[in-house]
């Protein structure tokens, strides 16, 4: 793997530093695509009541999920305390306080009973657990028969020669533009070894599939850049 699992243990600690920029730099480095993929992403969404979002960070995917009307009450977990209060304030500058509920807890063990989810999102989140076959079961394990998982993921292009620019720009120019903004010399690294240290694509749903989910499926977005899986319970 491309980075340690201490590091991983301190993820909380790492998204706090970083939470006062990290919508911007988002934004800044991806040339606003990510917006774009959150945007595809809930449309593949079938609509329902209520749905977990693991990872929420400041709640992007999970405002998105409500502007679109696809869902009625979303509840967002992450570990950072930093990135829920700023999400937090998005929500309350929507005015979507009462369909957005933010709450602090690790993905690995969700405070909630089986099967009481609709369905479990997740976007930019599972290549950060630290046992990524406990975070998946334990997001199966909240989610009612039938019900929808959706995970937005980085990953890596297949493309030889996307790759080499891929790989210019997500070790050297994305942590310089990190670090300046941000004044973090090591969260902006950390994605670039953490994108490269993930399973992603077919491996990613064969993984999705022992665990035991149904009906996957993936797509790749923008040159394979970031990854769209779905599967049911």
């Amino acid at each position: 793997m491309g980075m340690a699992d201490n590091t991983k243990q301190d993820i909380g600690t790492l998204f706090n530093r970083i939470a006062g920029t990290y919508d911007r730099l988002n934004h800044l480095l991806s040339f606003n695509t990510d917006r774009r993929w959150r945007r595809r992403a809930v449309r593949k969404l079938s609509p329902c009541q209520n749905v977990l979002d693991v990872a929420t960070g400041t709640a992007d995917l999970a405002i998105e999920m409500v502007r679109q009307n696809k869902v009625q009450q979303v509840t967002g977990i992450d570990l950072a305390d930093e990135m829920l209060r700023l999400g937090n304030e998005k929500i309350r500058e929507a005015g979507l306080s009462s369909r957005i509920t933010l709450q602090q807890g690790s993905a690995l063990a969700l405070p909630y009973p089986d099967g009481h989810f609709d369905a479990v999102t997740c976007a930019y989140g599972v290549r950060n657990f630290s046992d990524l076959d406990l975070g998946l079961q334990e997001m199966r394990r909240v989610l009612r028969e039938e019900g929808q998982l959706l995970i937005l993921e980085f990953s890596y292009p297949d493309n030889k020669i996307i790759r080499f620019f891929y790989d210019i720009y997500f070790s050297k120019i994305m942590p310089a533009i990190g670090r300046k903004v941000s004044k973090d010399s090591t969260a902006y690294s950390y994605l670039n070894h953490s994108v490269k240290g993930f399973v992603w694509g077919e491996a990613m749903a064969q993984q999705l599939r022992a665990i035991g989910f149904s009906n996957v499926t993936f797509h790749p977005m923008t040159v394979g850049i970031t990854t769209l899986y779905l599967a049911q319970k």
